[in-house]
């Protein structure tokens, strides 16, 4: 069987509660609120780890099941805490309990009980591209408990000896095994985005600031940084108790911890050199050293601490102060990376780059009409209630076509009563229209016939099967499906699941060239664990594609991942005039049409 892909599943959800629930707990105000991800994440991790233990089939469905319903629940964390889940379907007592006991002590107790029972190492294997709970409890009957030793099994023969593996699927594990491992020391930008936040409001009257990998938007983190104007003292005094592990790095102006087993960092600097710190913890590390090289060359010396000429301390508030002396101009933190080297003059100043607010169309998102949590109305709903919040002004559908029938995909009948529904909700006034994320099938034809694609507002094919083609064939099947005169937006273009795999192997220019010559709109899948296409390509191509940020959403609340999106086009350089879904929806449909027309 190919391997399918509904999207991030396991893996990330075990990820998003390692740190939160492992045996270690902190006191409740060392806690941030606890968000519907982290409830929804340890719910599924335990049913994970029920089905490695072979325990009880039932409890494991409980969990998962409880898990669908409070993914589908709109109402507030905190509201529903208060009335201790009551109405939430599949959330009985037993469960609703643990849950608010998980809220306040860090500690969800089924899952302790059940990680319990395994090595430190085998929530690790969920990672692993390919490796579901009944792989892994073979895996572990083997005797391989953890990512190290799951490579040194696939590299000794004893994985392909596994009944139900063999020689290609040990050789696969051994490079999915790599690739995480080689990612594992960081975080999603979601994450390092979430855990500033949190570590902002606890150093409230400190001025704080996002900084590092997050404040640039990469995708990934590896420490959530942020920088102060205060002491040592006044930072510790407010995080004392809420990070773990809290401690200065000496002789840095720093302290580090974790908080839910993320790495934190917080730097801190008097007001006079504020602007140094802001600097020296707002650029990856060749953007450091080379302004402390300038800085050498013009008899300054610069670091965290300020910037200094001959041990004085020169008075330097904010970044534009300091390369003011060092006369240099203020490159974007958008810009701080290698690959903005000698491009980064030419591009956009941050005021005119898109903004979330600029969207107006939140497209590709799902309904319970595939694997979505939620009906149409709902999505539209919390789509308005997020205008003027986060840009969302109409709602563009793209639910599952039929080869998608891991993720309820439709079949034809079914998509058109899908459509019928949708021109109801349009004649009620509900600012909707009606797409499909179509499979792209392996030969790059698509999932549904031309007639029925007619039928829609718009299309996003998209690919979720066939990742192991060889380079030629899978660059042409993604070629033909560009070029298709009905595809209005290819999505996902590689592929790729952050921190989980790599996108497949592909000549992605051939790709983006074949989207550029036909007018096909390239996606920028602003779910955190995607953010797909990758910044670094879409800089390249930002002057010959049209791009679309989209959410991806299954659940009401995905729809806020605008802001994951719009980071990778900033840091691409893209103004709205690229991004398609900063158009009104009578405007985005007459995008459409000239789009189909252009192609006779």
């Amino acid at each position: 069987m190919p391997e399918k892909d509904s999207g991030p599943s396991a893996p990330e959800r075990s990820g998003e509660t390692a740190g939160r629930s492992t045996g270690t707990a902190q006191s409740s105000a060392a806690l941030p609120e606890v968000t519907r991800k982290q409830l929804v994440g340890a719910l599924n991790t335990t049913a994970d780890l029920l089905d490695v233990l072979g325990q009880e089939p039932f409890r494991a469905n409980a969990y998962r099941g409880a898990a669908r319903s409070l993914e589908a629940t709109e109402t507030p964390v905190a509201d529903l805490m208060a009335a201790g889940f009551a109405g939430v379907p599949k959330v009985g007592k037993a469960i609703a309990a643990d849950l608010t006991a998980y809220a306040t002590t860090g500690i969800f107790a089924p899952l302790e009980e059940a990680a319990s029972q395994v090595e430190p190492g085998v929530l690790g294997l969920f990672r692993v591209r390919g490796l579901g709970p009944k792989k892994i409890r073979a895996l572990r009957e083997a005797g391989v408990d953890s990512l190290e030793g799951l490579r040194e099994a696939a590299q000794d023969g004893r994985v392909a000896a596994l009944k139900g593996f063999g020689p290609k699927s040990a050789a696969t594990i051994l490079e999915a095994v790599e690739f995480v491992l080689g990612a594992q020391d960081r975080q999603h930008l979601s994450t390092g985005l979430d855990v500033s936040q949190a570590l902002a409001g606890w150093l409230d009257g400190l001025d704080t600031r996002t900084a590092g990998d997050a404040r640039r938007g990469l995708e990934t983190v590896r420490v959530a940084r942020v920088t102060v104007t205060g002491a040592a003292e006044d930072v510790t005094a407010r995080l004392a108790g809420r990070v773990e592990d809290l401690a200065p790095v000496d002789p840095k102006p720093l302290l580090n911890g974790r908080v839910n087993g993320v790495p934190v960092e917080v730097a801190y600097a008097p007001a006079g050199a504020r602007g140094a710190l802001d600097l020296m913890m707002g650029g990856g590390t060749d953007y450091r050293e080379s302004l402390r090289a300038v800085a050498k060359a013009r008899g300054f010396d610069l670091s965290g601490r300020g910037l200094k000429r001959e041990g004085t301390l020169i008075p330097t508030p904010t970044e534009a102060d300091v390369l003011r002396e060092l006369g240099l101009p203020l490159r974007p933190a958008e810009y701080r990376d290698p690959e903005h080297d000698g491009v980064w003059e030419t591009l956009p100043p941050p005021a005119e780059l898109v903004t979330v607010a600029d969207l107006k169309g939140l497209l590709h998102t799902h309904s319970v009409w595939s694997d979505g949590a939620a009906t149409l109305p709902e999505m539209v709903e919390e789509a308005v209630r997020l205008g003027g919040v986060s840009g969302g002004t109409f709602l563009g559908t793209g639910d599952h076509s039929r080869a998608a029938h891991y993720a309820n995909g439709m079949s034809t009948e079914r998509l058109r009563a899908y459509v019928r529904e949708i021109r109801e909700l349009q004649r009620a006034g509900l600012p909707i229209l009606a797409g499909t994320e179509v499979d792209i099938l392996e030969d790059g034809s698509l999932d549904y016939p031309d007639e029925d694609l007619l039928n829609l507002d718009y299309v996003v094919a998209s690919v979720h099967s066939h990742f192991t083609l060889d380079r030629e064939r899978q660059t042409a099947r993604l070629v033909r499906a560009a070029s298709h005169p009905l595809v209005t937006i290819l999505g996902h273009p590689t592929g790729r699941l952050l921190l989980r795999r790599p996108g497949y192997a592909l000549d992605l220019d051939a790709v983006l060239a074949a989207a550029a010559e036909a007018g096909t709109v390239v996606e920028i899948n602003a779910n955190p664990a995607r953010l797909d296409l990758d910044w670094r390509e879409a800089l390249r191509w930002r002057d010959r594609l049209t791009f679309a940020i989209n959410t991806d959403a299954h659940v009401p609340a995905g729809l806020g991942d605008t802001r994951y999106g719009v980071a990778v086009a900033r840091k691409a350089g893209l103004t709205p005039e690229k991004v398609v879904n900063t158009l009104g929806q009578e405007e985005f449909l007459a995008f459409v049409r000239r789009q189909r027309e252009a192609r006779g």
